[in-house]
């Protein structure tokens, strides 16, 4: 038998498990999909592989193994090597044989292409972490300039509150990648101007469960279009069996 799994903390939920495991039965293969909530030791060593033990044993026993949030960039340091886009990226959501990819840009172009109009030259991108350099990435493949959106924003970053009206007229692609609007915190979203929304904006939430967040459903009455993180976790899934299928 083969064994899959996935790493993050906490996980409350799990879209590959579900997705895979019915996938495995379906058809007919020899493998399970478990869920592996790791919680990082906390340490002020140089990161080695011998102080997270925990995840040095999947990484030696899993045929596979996927990266959720925290830690699409906290698991570089225990790979092996990194693939041509990950490297990229700078973030990793697909382990095979000690070997870190990224999918997840695959994923997230695979269901925004679709839903773009001409004018869609730039884009905000709100949250700092492992997905929004995918989404950045792929962005770019689209011919589409990413700016992302901090609550602590640095150099080349746009705070919040630097959302005027110019901002937001101006970049109609807007993308959610922090966890803001997931269950079980259904009420939060990020705090963007949403009365600067129109119908020219394109709203694309990495969060797909629940189907509609706060932060599309604000979206969607001042007219905007609309996407979920379903269409994303789909093809990221898909690329991720061709991998481990290798």
């Amino acid at each position: 038998m083969y064994h899959y799994g996935i790493i993050g903390y906490p996980l409350l939920h799990s879209f590959s498990a579900k997705y895979f495991n019915e996938k495995f039965e379906r058809e007919h293969i020899d493998a399970e999909y478990s869920l592996y909530p790791l919680k990082k030791p906390v340490s002020d060593k140089t990161e080695k592989k011998e102080e997270w033990p925990e995840l040095q044993q999947l990484l030696d026993t899993l045929d596979g193994m996927n990266v959720t949030f925290p830690y699409k960039q906290t698991i570089i340091p225990y790979l092996e090597c990194l693939d041509e886009t990950a490297e990229v990226i700078g973030a990793v959501n697909v382990v095979h044989k000690h070997v870190g990819y990224n999918t997840d840009c695959l994923g997230f172009m695979q269901s925004l292409k679709p839903l773009l109009r001409g004018y869609d030259k730039q884009a905000l991108v709100l949250g700092t972490g492992g997905a929004s350099k995918a989404v950045c990435y792929g962005l770019r493949k689209l011919g589409i300039e990413p700016v992302l959106v901090s609550r602590t924003p640095s150099k080349g970053m746009l705070g919040y509150t630097d959302l005027n009206a110019n901002i937001m007229a101006s970049h109609t692609v807007i993308v959610n990648c922090t966890p803001l609007g997931m269950l079980p915190d259904v009420d939060t979203c990020p705090a963007i101007p949403y009365e600067l929304v129109s119908e020219r904006h394109l709203l694309f939430d990495c969060v797909y469960n629940p189907k509609e967040t706060l932060f599309l459903r604000k979206g969607k009455a001042q007219g905007a279009s609309i996407r979920n993180g379903m269409e994303m976790l789909t093809g990221q899934a898909q690329a991720a069996w061709e991998i481990w299928k290798r």
